[in-house]
């Protein structure tokens, strides 16, 4: 993977809807020569797919929840069974499998308290192994951001700025 892959891949990650001729403008290539290098990127498995990021607000769905779980003992079919659970969650938009003090960190996003006991009873207690979970709930939405880092330029922050004006959150 070259620079131009990099480009290619940091314009995709920006906006995944550019026609191949919009994007080919954007990092200097030819349409046809850009098209075939997002082909080969796919082909690859470097770009798995492309979607839509909604806002979570707009359709009823904005408490977060990051939820720590421990399971009672490491055992692989336990730990599948849970996994089974949790990729069948709609409720769950990210389960990572984590070293430390818990064995699970999930993301789960619910319309409101009901909507997290009903993820609880279907994911936490169903089918048991989970010795205890631990859920924090966010209060506000700081940062959300897809774009892997990809060592372009873009990637750096630009320095900060003086303050200009009033403050807002």
């Amino acid at each position: 993977m070259d620079r131009l892959d990099l480009r290619i891949l940091d314009q995709l990650q920006r906006d995944a809807s550019l026609t191949n001729q919009a994007l080919a403008e954007r990092v200097g290539l030819s349409p046809s020569a850009c098209l075939k290098r997002v082909r080969r990127l796919k082909k690859h498995g470097v770009i798995q797919r492309e979607v839509a990021l909604l806002a979570p607000e707009t359709l009823g769905t904005s408490l977060h929840m990051v939820v720590e779980v421990t399971m009672v003992r490491d055992d692989k079919p336990l730990y599948r069974d849970f996994i089974r659970r949790v990729e069948a969650a709609p409720e769950v938009t990210q389960c990572y499998q984590v070293t430390g003090e818990v064995d699970f960190v999930l993301i789960v996003n619910v319309p409101d308290m009901q909507g997290y006991d009903r993820f609880c009873d279907s994911v936490l207690y169903a089918g048991g192994g989970v010795h205890k979970f631990r859920t924090l709930i966010s209060r506000k939405r700081n940062k959300f951001e897809t774009r892997l880092p990809l060592g372009l330029e873009s990637d750096v922050p630009s320095s900060p700025q003086a303050p200009t004006g009033r403050y807002r959150p």
